[in-house]
């Protein structure tokens, strides 16, 4: 006869082993965690260019942080244009830093994909171990197995469902998630966390990235907002840093960017072994959003996927933090309450020009330059405005158009119903009113909206050419 004890300890058991499987792991997987897998990182700077500087001082960053947590070169894979460390207007040849205090992370970081090499055609493969398809570079793959963890880290612009590659190539959310979810299908991984740097990145996830593929996503930004750069060097002195300011020598310039260097920070000074995801989310949550109050220059840090995933400790993604790593850049108290100057990502290219102005000598070619430089830029961008506001009126009427261009769908909706007819109707718009840059693709929004409003692609194209000709 069984005893009551016995029955209360078989239910305990069946309980146990039900919060286990909801969390996605059997019981032999929670026991053995400790002990199997690998870790795997990918770490992608999605630009090029002098102005871009951060991202490749984030990727930099990240390796070093990842390094000195133990993680092995064979298993760490780094996308980067490697344009910056020997840029002619480095005023610190061969070295790259992510914070004012100025240490080098550059030194040591593999170049496994590099120049036209970084690309999204490889970035995919990479990730799917898909070595035939991978084109240049070391060729290195993402070779994970069935207990490993992979951390996926992606510093970059961005835009509504787009995020950046060099040379104007993007990559659309609906391509980013199939490819998860084939990586998910492969059965090459335990769980996966995703860390992703740019302009509305939340839409990249939002709506769209399912449960169930034991993936974690945490993004700078809501959909429709912007993500900032960090440690800018000053423009003016009416309109000049404060806080932790680069050094002088880095001018027009940003070191970082805000979500970035507030997770990698916190990497270096928090015990990795003991603090969650989750526990990073809500520190760099309250460190991307302090600003916004008083002064707007921040973010709303969001959660996509599987959030119970979150609650792994940091250690299982990027090794355990080391008493001797030095690139550690703030002391805890200073992680909470540091400031700088932050400057927009979509600004950054304005930033940049602005202060080359007002810091060259009166009457210098380098000032002329740098002024017909702006006001071209400035030109470009007055151009595309209204181009697409052009555009919306002509659809839907001078009274609607600015409204349906700027709608936002709830949370949880995606931003659009057909992706293709998205990549479809940029291209249209693009032919006919020239290659979207970096500031242009705030509009893409608005041409998501124009498919959902159910616009044909003969009239798309009809209105973009009448649109853009006068």
């Amino acid at each position: 006869m069984i005893s009551r004890y016995n029955i209360v300890g078989i239910f305990f058991l069946i309980l146990v082993s039900i919060l286990v499987t909801i969390e996605g792991r059997s019981i032999t997987q929670f026991l053995n965690q400790k002990a199997k897998g690998t870790k795997w990182a990918v770490l992608v700077a999605g630009s090029n260019g002098w102005t871009n500087y951060r991202h490749q001082a984030n990727v930099c960053h990240a390796y070093q942080i990842l390094k000195a947590g133990g993680l092995k070169d064979e298993n760490i894979i780094v996308f980067m244009y490697d344009d910056i460390a020997n840029n002619t207007e480095n005023p610190r040849p061969g070295v790259i830093i992510n914070n004012p205090h100025g240490h080098d992370v550059y030194k040591g970081v593999p170049k496994d994909y590099v120049g036209d090499d970084v690309n999204a055609n490889n970035f995919f493969n990479v990730i799917l171990a898909n070595k035939s398809a991978v084109v240049g570079g070391s060729g290195k793959v993402l070779k994970s197995g069935p207990n490993d963890h992979i951390f996926i880290y992606y510093t970059d612009h961005g835009a509504s469902g787009v995020i950046s590659m060099p040379y104007y190539e993007v990559i659309y959310a609906h391509e980013l998630v199939i490819m998860l979810k084939k990586k998910h299908a492969s059965g090459t991984y335990d769980r996966l966390v995703f860390y992703l740097e740019a302009c509305e990145s939340g839409s990249m996830f939002d709506g769209i990235l399912p449960k169930g593929l034991n993936i974690y996503a945490m993004t700078a930004s809501k959909p429709d907002e912007n993500s900032y750069g960090t440690y800018c060097g000053e423009s003016t002195p009416v309109d000049s840093c404060w806080g932790q300011c680069p050094p002088p020598e880095f001018k027009g310039v940003c070191l970082g960017d805000l979500f970035s260097v507030s997770w990698m920070e916190d990497s270096d000074v928090q015990d990795r072994k003991t603090n969650s995801v989750h526990q990073q989310y809500s520190r760099v949550a309250k460190r991307t959003a302090a600003n916004l109050t008083y002064h707007n220059y921040g973010s709303h840090v969001q959660e996509y996927g599987d959030k119970v995933v979150s609650f792994d400790p940091l250690a299982a993604y990027m090794g355990e933090t080391s008493k001797n790593h030095s690139h550690n850049s703030v002391d805890a108290k200073s992680f909470s309450t540091s400031s700088s100057r932050n400057v927009d990502q979509r600004s950054t290219e304005l930033f940049y020009l602005f202060t080359k102005h007002q810091n060259a000598p009166e009457g210098s070619d380098e000032k002329y330059e740098a002024h017909v430089k702006l006001n071209e830029v400035m030109s470009q961008r007055s151009q595309v405005d209204s181009n697409v506001k052009h555009l919306g009126d002509l659809l839907f009427g001078v009274e609607k158009g600015n409204e349906v261009l700027h709608s936002v769908r709830p949370a949880g909706k995606p931003l659009v119903d057909n992706w293709d007819c998205l990549k479809s109707y940029v291209k249209i718009f693009e032919t006919h009113c020239g290659r979207l840059t970096v500031y242009g693709r705030k509009h893409v929004r608005g041409i998501a909206n124009i498919c959902n409003a159910g616009i044909t692609s003969e009239k798309m194209a009809a209105m973009s050419a009448q649109a853009c000709s006068s």
